[in-house]
């Protein structure tokens, strides 16, 4: 979801930026976006095999994820933890900034 701004002043970019922060994402595309998982399609799979928990709740890869959520993955031999500390704006991001989004705990 993107918001178009009519007016291309500094104030109406801003307040596009500031909006573009609270818009929630799926888990599903979020792991993706921030390169936790490679596909898509795999964050789908781990959330329907039960492999992803946000705040400690088995999640569908349809839940919309806050700034703020603790997002788990648990695998056989060990549990991965992940605070959520923005949502991207854009369909991907590079590696070197994925410290921006997310914490490993």
């Amino acid at each position: 979801m993107k918001f178009n701004c009519i007016n291309t002043s500094k104030i109406c970019s801003k307040i596009c930026f500031f909006l573009l922060k609270f818009i929630p994402m799926r888990v599903d595309k979020f792991l993706n976006v921030v390169n936790i998982t490679k596909r898509r399609a795999i964050s789908e799979d781990m959330c329907k095999s039960g492999v992803v928990k946000i705040n400690d709740k088995v999640t569908k890869a349809s839940k919309e994820v806050k700034i703020g959520d603790i997002i788990s993955l648990h695998f056989m031999q060990y549990t991965q933890e992940y605070r959520v500390l923005a949502i991207p704006s854009t369909k991907s991001i590079p590696k070197n900034t994925q410290n921006q989004y997310v914490e490993k705990l």
